[in-house]
């Protein structure tokens, strides 16, 4: 595994994967929109250089911001060490708290990210309905049948 700079990444490369994952290269929730090529991040290469992990992030008035973490293959390390890496940043850039925005539907990043120091800060009702007026593409329902409705912030000081 190996780990490089969004930046050091084809663009187009980052644009399909971004798309493969968020069906658009935008990201919308209530803290703003968010183009991938304006974001700062890091992706894990596997050995046929190949996209196989994405994070990325927003740095603003001492907090960073999660925009994004997707990996191809779960329970192999790759989401775990973006975010160590993204945590490592925040550090470096004197952040005192690290952020990450899911919706209530989504109960494996709400695993992924407790387990790993974060806790629930805000809930944000009928987040998404909002999000949809920009995105309308956002689907009502999860695959597992869940309502997607509200966002949650979680969040870890660094």
């Amino acid at each position: 595994m190996q780990i490089v700079a969004k930046r050091m990444i084809a663009a187009d490369t980052v644009k399909r994967f971004f798309i493969d994952h968020w069906e658009t290269s935008q990201v919308v929730f209530s803290r703003g929109l968010f183009h991938y090529a304006e974001l700062e991040g890091f992706g894990v290469m596997d050995e046929d250089g190949e996209i196989s992990g994405l994070g990325t992030y927003k740095v603003s008035d001492q907090v960073c911001q999660i925009i994004s973490l997707n990996s191809v293959h779960g329970n192999q390390g790759v989401g775990s060490s973006l975010l160590y890496v993204m945590e490592n940043i925040a550090k470096e850039k004197n952040c005192h708290t690290i952020k990450a925005i899911t919706t209530n539907d989504n109960l494996q990043a709400l695993k992924f990210f407790q387990k790993r120091g974060y806790a629930i800060s805000e809930i944000v009702k009928n987040a998404v309905e909002h999000s949809r007026e920009i995105k309308p593409e956002i689907p009502f329902y999860s695959r597992d049948g869940i309502p997607i409705r509200d966002e949650i912030i979680l969040e870890k000081n660094v």
